[in-house]
Formats: structure tokens, sequence, C-alpha cells
């Protein structure tokens, strides 16, 4: 078979979901009027349309092609990467959601300057925004980078220009109200798209007896099996960062501000809850049929590309190129959606503090910071996504995960249940834990090794940089203790009742 005709269907795919994206953003111009649009729809979206579209932005890159690659290259002990990123909402939906929607703020440095009136502590959470924002932001662009070399024999730049370019159009005419609608039916792609190929990928591994592959390996299907004092460290931090880390993501907490009142983002968070775990079924599906059928995908370390490859792999001919083209399409939306939501997360704060004024601007005002806002949260991450090594797309999430773990899950938790936090302390704790998390990514992305225990603790610093970052805001707090803003009593108040309850008061 022909180079052009193996290619014909990811570029039928890719062009297809790019089409599909600007039409449905295009489309939901129409419901763009207002600045309130544009950051948070105007906080009018239902919980179901909500939740759907949550899940299209959060399956990234890591979701729908890390996961498989690391269950192909790792095993067993891998399934805590989806576990932990579902179970994430369910802490969020227990101890954050409805304060937080309640807060009023638009983004988490409006919730940290309210509950705190510190215009110090803002600037610091802005920062790390835009920090975790562009980490997290890396693996989509890069991911889309592999993705059309696999699907296409692209050049690596091709696949972050057009998400790039996609995303800037769609987040720049429309903002939050028009994505919401792109990023719904994008999850419903992404399911489809992995689904689909699944069923007949297990038929024909039904079919095929007993094929080869390294499923002799007893290790494999049993976690912590072999990974000794290290394997058990590396699995509890893995652990931490996923359960901690999904409350302090920026492109996650700005869509609970959507919600019409704190009651929604708990029924928002719920149907959430239904929607990741019905697609995390399906990646280890994957990693299991690779062992089997790809495994020489781990050994050159294109674990990555496993689930747009094991189609021909394993059918061939016109019904593997079909398939081929169908998980190139989800694998696209998963870049487009996920950075369109992290484009919006970033390019709210980026006009808040430095390239524009407070919402309460003229609608031009805001709305044109807004803009360039999002051109600069989209260039210098594809830019480094160009320049930096190409590292595994579910480990760099995983890091990102890790810094909101050990700064935002401290500060929203404290912030919301503990009435002593102070702006010192907030800061202490966020500077702690930024720099102790953060250390972990330089390290990561100038891919230093000792073989030691140093390694470990860095790969995954969550055990012991959540706990330092939280002990430290609690100790300089109470160190502090004259610094307790007086509106304290009054926010925790606002943060705690029920709007039911506030309205039989009115």
């Amino acid at each position: 078979m022909s180079p052009q005709i193996d290619a014909a269907p990811g570029i039928i795919a890719v062009t297809l979901v790019t089409v599909a994206t600007l039409a449905i953003g295009t489309w939901g111009l129409r419901f763009s009027r207002t600045t309130s649009d544009f950051f948070v729809a105007s906080r009018s979206v239902n919980p179901r349309l909500n939740a759907t579209a949550i899940g299209g932005e959060y399956l990234s890159a890591a979701s729908f092609l890390g996961v498989a690659g690391l269950v192909l290259t790792f095993g067993a002990d891998m399934l805590w990467y989806p576990v932990g990123w579902t179970a994430g909402y369910l802490v969020l939906l227990v101890l954050v959601a409805a304060p937080l929607r309640r807060s009023g703020a638009y983004t988490l440095p409006d919730f940290a300057e309210a509950r705190l009136g510190s215009r110090g502590v803002r600037a610091v959470c802005s920062l790390l925004v835009v920090a975790i924002g562009w980490l997290y932001l890396l693996p989509q662009f890069q991911g889309a980078g592999i993705t059309l070399r696999s699907a296409v024999g692209a050049p690596t730049w091709v696949g972050p220009a057009i998400v790039g370019v996609v995303v800037l159009a769609n987040v720049t005419s429309g903002g939050m109200r028009s994505i919401t609608f792109v990023q719904a039916f994008q999850y419903w792609l992404k399911l489809t798209a992995l689904l689909v190929p699944a069923a007949v990928l297990l038929v024909v591994w039904a079919g095929d007896g007993t094929p080869g592959g390294r499923v002799s390996d007893s290790h494999w299907s049993m976690p912590l099996a072999s990974g000794g004092g290290q394997g058990l460290y590396i699995t509890y931090s893995l652990i931490i960062a996923t359960f901690l880390g999904t409350m302090g993501l920026p492109h996650v907490v700005v869509r609970f501000y959507t919600n019409p009142d704190g009651r929604a983002a708990r029924r928002t968070t719920l149907v959430v809850l239904s929607l990741l775990g019905l697609f995390y079924l399906l990646p280890p599906i994957y990693g299991a049929l690779g062992r089997v059928y790809a495994d020489e995908l781990a050994t050159s370390g294109r674990s990555d590309v496993l689930v747009l490859e094991l189609p021909r792999l394993m059918v061939g001919g016109p019904m593997g190129d079909l398939l081929t083209g169908l998980v190139t399409a989800g694998a696209f939306a998963a870049f487009l959606s996920t950075s369109s939501g992290l484009t919006i997360a970033v390019a709210g704060v980026l006009s808040q503090d430095v390239t524009g004024r407070k919402y309460g601007a003229r609608r031009l005002e805001g709305v044109t910071a807004f803009r360039l806002g999002a051109v600069v949260a989209v260039l210098v991450p594809c830019l480094l996504a160009l320049a930096s090594p190409n590292f595994g797309v579910a480990r760099a999430v995983g890091l990102a995960f890790a810094v909101a773990a050990s700064t935002f899950c401290p500060l929203l938790l404290l912030g919301i249940w503990w009435r002593r936090l102070t702006d010192v302390g907030a800061v202490a704790g966020l500077v702690v834990g930024g720099l102790g998390s953060g250390s972990a990514v330089a390290w990561t992305l100038t891919d230093r090794t000792t073989g030691g225990w140093i390694d470990v603790l860095l790969e995954q610093p969550a055990a012991w940089s959540v706990p330092l970052a939280v002990a430290t805001m609690v100790v300089a707090s109470l160190l502090t203790a004259d610094r307790i803003p007086v509106h304290t009593r009054r926010f925790m108040v606002r943060l705690h009742t029920p709007e039911a309850l506030e309205l039989d008061r009115g």
C-alpha cells in the first residue's frame, strides 16, 4: 500500500475534526455577546452540558494516548492514572465545587484576592495559573505532532501549528460560550473514537487463539509486584497528585464558574464522574492488546502512538485504515478540546493581570485584552513543544497535576474550610509548594538521572511537596494571626450558605 493511501484516513480525519470544530464554534458565536459570555458563559451553562464540556476538555492527550502507552510499557500499576484522574472529581465534589461557585469569582486569582484581600496573593496565583496552564498545554501540542507524524507522516511542527491556529480561531471569536458547545461535541467524538475500534479489536483478538507477545510476563498484571520501596512511594505519590491536583487545574476550576449556582456545580461534578468513568474503561484495553500485538512500540520508546497504530497492526486493509482514521480523529479532538479550555483559563488571567483591565472595564477593552492574552497563552507552549525534548505526554500531565496539588489544592482547602488562613501564610505555602514541585519539573525537562532516590522523589514529588505546602500555610498563618482579613467570617458564610437558604432569607 502506498504512503499516500496510508495517509488518507488521517488527513480526512484531521480535516473533518477541524472543520466540525470551527463550524460548531462559529455557530456558538451567536450566543457570545458580552464580556461575561467570553469569560464564564454568563454563568448560565446547565449541569449536563457543562459536565460534557468538562469531559471534553479534561480528556487530554494523556488520557487518549498516554494511558494506553503507559499500560503497555509499565503494566497495571499505571491504572492509577485514570483512577486518580477520575477520583479527583470526587474530592472536588465533596470539598470544593459548591463553595467555589458561591464565591462569585471568575478565576483562581479572583478567589484568592476575594478571600484574603491581598493583591500579593493574587499575583502569585496568577503566575502559577499561567505556569500550570503552559505545562499542561505543552503535551497537547507535542501529542498533536506525534499524531500527525504517525497518521500522515507530517513533520512534527505541523500538529502544533494546526492545533494552535484552530484553538485561537475558536477562543478569540467566541470565548467560553462558544467553546462549551465545541468541547461537548468533542467528548462524544473521543468516546466513539475509542469505543468502536476497541470493540472491533477485541473481536479480532478473541478469534486469534493464543497470539504472541509479553502476556507470559506474570508481573505485568500485578500492581506493585516488583517495585519495592521506590515503586510503592511512586504509586502513593501519584495517587496524591491525581486525587488532589484536579481541584487546582485552572481549566477545570474555571468551568465551575459557568454554573448558575452551587447546587448546579455539584450536579455537574456528579455527571462528570460518570462520563470519565465510562471513558477510562477503554484506554487500558488498548494497552493490554498492545502487549500482544505491538510489543515493539514499548521497547522502541514509541508507546504513545499505540492507540494510533494498533488498528492497522491487528486488522489491516480498508477496515484498519477506517479504524485508524477514527482514532486519529479522536486524538486530534483531544488536543483541540483540552487546549481550548487551557487557553481560556490562561487568557482570562493574563487579560486581568497582564494585558488588560478588570472585568468591570468596557466591553471592547475586556474582550480585546482577552484575545491578546489568548495569543500569548497559545504561542509560548507551542514554541516550547517544538524546542523541548519529547518526553511522554502522560508524564508531563502528571507533573502538572503535582504542581497543582502542591499549590492551589492547599489554598482552596484551607481558604474554604479554615478561617485562620492569612495572606502571608498563603503566599508562603504557594511559594514552597511551587518551588518544590517546580524543581521536579525542571529536573524532568532537563532529563537528569542519578539512578537513586533523588530521581524517585523528583519524578513524583506530590507525596512530600503537598504536605510541605500545607504545613507551611498553616504555620505561617498561625504566626501572622493579626493579618486575618476582617471580612473573613462574612466571606466564609457566603461560601457555605446554600443559595436556597439565601433566597428564603430574602
